[in-house]
């Protein structure tokens, strides 16, 4: 094999092996106010108060009627599959009994991919829920790590996420028609709650919104590979 050709093909391999890595980050900001999770491969808004930024309601706040009604209309980032945070069964099937553990959809601590919420708040963002796993009290839990309520924060890449709570997308099945679930960022707690009370709404949409960009080192790469390739192109070509 000639010179050349060994190097366009380790080149093409290590262009290959860049472009098929996945980003080692949970969650990764995609620019244009949107972060992708590539483990629920979900499209989160950077703003989890969009609502009201947006001008689109005063405080952001309510019911979860409303609040399913702003997700499910939203355009944004040249996007219209936009919906609420949703939850599907921890484990086999719901389980409603209280728990710290995360063991139960009714409780602290739920770090599972199925509440996306939850897994927000305990996994992406490190935060901390009012009682550990064992049931002991911990005062550094919320969105401000001191257990207050109320108001906003920005938490790594998300900003403006509140201190109180944010509706699901999902309706509480024993009672579909006037509960849903509910997830307290004040609390780290996953529950339910009236369908007609006012909560945030934080939007997400299904899937990736782009090709992840390479980092600045890996472009580096990839144009010493090809300023080889070139260069050596030139010798072969003006070769006395």
């Amino acid at each position: 094999m000639s010179m050349l050709k060994k190097i366009v093909t380790g080149t093409a391999a290590i262009l290959g092996l860049v472009l098929t890595v996945p980003a080692q980050a949970a969650l990764s900001d995609r620019g244009g106010g949107m972060l992708y999770d590539d483990v629920l491969n979900v499209t989160w808004l950077q703003d989890a108060n969009y609502a009201k930024t947006s001008g689109y309601d005063a405080d952001g706040q309510m019911s979860w009627s409303a609040a399913r009604s702003w997700a499910a209309g939203l355009v944004y980032g040249g996007y219209d599959d936009w919906r609420l945070a949703a939850n599907t069964p921890v484990v086999a099937g719901w389980n409603y009994n209280f728990s710290l553990s995360g063991s139960t959809d009714f409780g602290y601590n739920i770090t599972s991919p199925h509440s996306e919420l939850s897994y927000m708040y305990y996994v992406n963002l490190g935060l901390k829920g009012e009682y550990s796993a064992l049931g002991v009290t911990q005062p550094d839990f919320g969105v401000f790590g001191n257990g207050a309520s109320g108001g906003q924060k920005d938490v790594g890449l998300v900003r403006n996420l509140q201190s109180y709570a944010y509706w699901s997308n999902t309706a509480y099945a024993p009672l579909p028609a006037n509960f849903a679930w509910i997830f307290y960022t004040n609390l780290g707690a996953q529950s339910f709650n009236f369908q007609g009370l006012e909560s945030f709404a934080w939007a997400v949409r299904p899937g990736d919104v782009a090709t992840p960009v390479p980092e600045p080192e890996i472009y580096a790469m990839i144009m010493a590979g090809l300023g080889i390739i070139g260069f050596s192109a030139r010798r072969r070509k003006y070769r006395p």
